[in-house]
């Protein structure tokens, strides 16, 4: 606690001393290298993990999750190191999937510093990304991504599988936007529902 009061301290420094306009983190919403896919789990580690996983590197493929809180549990440490071993990037959800647009300043580095230090003590990685819950970030959240160091990763495919989709039905979405040749693809998919077609 008192290492955490300390970083708010300084956090709130350095936010202070920026003179006018104060620095924002780059919203990344699609992929930056044409002619490719970044397929992105959200709201693990989850039993599903190691599928997804497997998956991605049979087709010689990374992936990045995003993770949020009760990483600390032994299963869940496993599958973070699990995805980080086999070359995956892990990032983060923030620790309680709360929607940051409605906290304080205090309490929307509570929810990144949680994270990192968790990320931190499994596997000795900081986080380069930040997935804010639902997508909604504000310019609290983007001056502290900036301070943090990291950048706000979207998305500009939603598999659906987080609202319902079957297999079935988010494999025909991907079709679908194959079939349109897009330049890049940044698809948002969460490793916690069974119905991640993988």
């Amino acid at each position: 606690m008192f290492v955490q009061a300390i970083l708010t301290a300084v956090l709130a420094v350095l936010a202070s001393a920026t003179p006018h306009r104060r620095q924002e983190a780059r919203v990344v919403t699609s992929c930056t290298k044409p002619n490719n896919a970044a397929l992105t789990f959200d709201d693990g580690p989850w039993i599903y993990l190691y599928d997804v996983s497997k998956a991605l590197v049979a087709a010689n493929a990374t992936g990045t999750f995003f993770f949020n809180a009760c990483i600390y549990d032994e299963d869940s440490v496993k599958r973070v190191q699990y995805a980080y071993q086999h070359g995956h990037q892990v990032a983060s959800h923030t620790w309680s999937h709360a929607d940051l647009t409605a906290l304080t300043w205090d309490q929307i580095h509570d929810e990144m510093w949680r994270v990192e230090q968790a990320l931190q003590k499994i596997v000795g990685a900081y986080p380069a990304f930040m997935r804010p819950p639902y997508g909604n970030y504000n310019d609290l959240v983007l001056r502290a991504s900036y301070i943090r160091g990291q950048v706000v990763a979207l998305w500009d495919f939603d598999s659906g599988d987080s609202v319902g989709a079957t297999p079935a039905q988010s494999e025909s979405s991907y079709d679908q936007l194959v079939a349109r040749h897009p330049n890049t693809i940044l698809a948002l998919n969460h490793e916690t529902y069974g119905t991640v077609g993988f």
